[in-house]
């Protein structure tokens, strides 16, 4: 794997749920190799820029977190298991014990790249004004009080802004992050924490700006939400990869965690017929061989994941590959777990050509409509240039159990009938 990531500056590391142990202790082990040996600068993850960030000052030795669970605890919102488990809070602290020592400018940080965080990232812009600039502190509050009539609900924004019921917030969020982008641009392009502070400010305008648009975009279908999504996430990598880019030193390098929905390129799966893009694609479109595009893939076994959104988490039987889908083509291979270098490998590729069907579980799994809910068609040559397949896998560890997750699911003999 290592050889075949070779020079790429972008490892993008996914996985086929948001609830599977063994994905996530692989791709943690993966990011340890590519940071030890490959000299790999950042690790961006499918989650809150301003709950990361959090994580990324204890990583790098800052902060007043005591430890891993501290430093994760500020992931609150649903689904909490997707950052708050087990393997996560061991990689942190594995990586706050490689940082320990190094010089500030070669710790390796740890940063979130989703979006859903409006509400929190306005309070980050006024927090860090309110220390540097009161009265831009008090122009910034003028504009996002806009939101105010949506009491800290995202969505009752959306759907109040989409319909015509309430203002529209995107002249004030352009406004503001107009402004930041201004003062971030005064700093030297010399590291230091004044520098990466202002940074974090920045971003959350920028997310700001781009949230907005995202929750108005919700109420007017899935494909324009989708793309504003990965849109921004591919954004943020820019952003990242700018600002730590050092004037003498060698380019950074990215390894980048989120579901394979979001890693493999859309373009050679039916969403991307549909309409949709994504962030593999876009970073394929953009820095080419630098990007390497890693999927993961199981058969069976159990997943940690809600019933429906909001829903307490649950241990959850994953029903075996259906019939035609590469899950059950790798089962026949017999093996319990195997990788395929995909890229530069002409008979690999052409005896995996054609579509097949491909298993996604997010955070909420249906098995009763697998068909429906979970599966759609892909050519996996194109979409990856490697999967890795782990046949039976279980389900991740959150860092708090809830009775019904420490229970499980019945087993399948049980007579539901009665």
């Amino acid at each position: 794997m290592l050889e075949l990531i070779g020079a790429s500056r972008f490892a993008l590391l996914g996985e086929a749920s948001h609830g599977t142990q063994e994905f996530y202790a692989d791709r943690a082990a993966i990011t340890r190799r590519l940071i030890v040996d490959k000299g790999f600068t950042a690790v961006a993850v499918e989650a809150d820029w301003p709950d990361a960030w959090r994580v990324n000052r204890y990583v790098r030795g800052l902060g007043e977190d005591v430890d891993a669970d501290a430093a994760l605890s500020g992931f609150k919102r649903f689904p909490t298991w997707m950052w708050r488990n087990t393997v996560v809070r061991d990689f942190v602290e594995w990586l706050r014990e490689h940082n320990r020592g190094l010089p500030s400018s070669r710790r390796v940080g740890f940063y979130g790249i989703d979006l859903y965080s409006l509400f929190t990232s306005i309070q980050a812009v006024l927090a860090y004004l309110d220390r540097v600039d009161p009265q831009a502190a008090a122009r910034a509050r003028t504009r996002y009080a806009c939101f105010d009539h949506a009491h800290e609900d995202s969505q009752a924004y959306g759907y109040a802004a989409s319909f015509g019921l309430k203002p529209i917030c995107e002249d004030e969020v352009v406004q503001q992050l107009r402004d930041m982008n201004q003062r971030a641009a005064k700093f030297p392009a010399t590291p230091g924490l004044e520098r990466d502070e202002a940074f974090f400010a920045q971003q959350n305008a920028r997310l700001v700006r781009n949230a907005e648009e995202y929750y108005r975009s919700m109420f007017h279908g899935r494909v324009s939400s989708w793309n504003l999504r990965d849109s921004h996430m591919v954004e943020t990598l820019q952003a990242l990869d700018r600002h730590l880019t050092v004037r003498g030193a060698a380019p950074p390098r990215l390894a980048v965690w989120a579901h394979n929905s979001h890693l493999g390129d859309a373009g050679a799966t039916e969403m991307g017929e549909m309409g949709e893009w994504n962030v593999g694609q876009l970073v394929r479109d953009r820095y080419g061989d630098e990007a390497t595009l890693v999927g993961f893939s199981t058969y069976h076994g159990s997943v940690t994941a809600a019933s429906e959104w909001d829903a307490p988490p649950h241990r959850k039987r994953v029903r075996h590959g259906l019939p035609g889908s590469f899950e059950e083509l790798f089962h026949q291979c017999g093996q319990t777990r195997f990788w395929l270098p995909l890229r530069g490998n002409p008979p690999l590729r052409q005896l995996l050509a054609a579509p097949r069907l491909q298993r996604a579980i997010g955070v909420i799994y249906h098995p009763q409509t697998e068909r429906q809910s979970h599966y759609f068609h892909t050519r996996l040559p194109a979409q990856f240039d490697a999967i890795i397949h782990l046949d039976e896998t279980h389900a991740l560890e959150p860092l708090e159990m809830n009775v019904e997750w420490d229970r499980g699911e019945a087993p399948e003999t049980y007579p539901s009938g009665l």
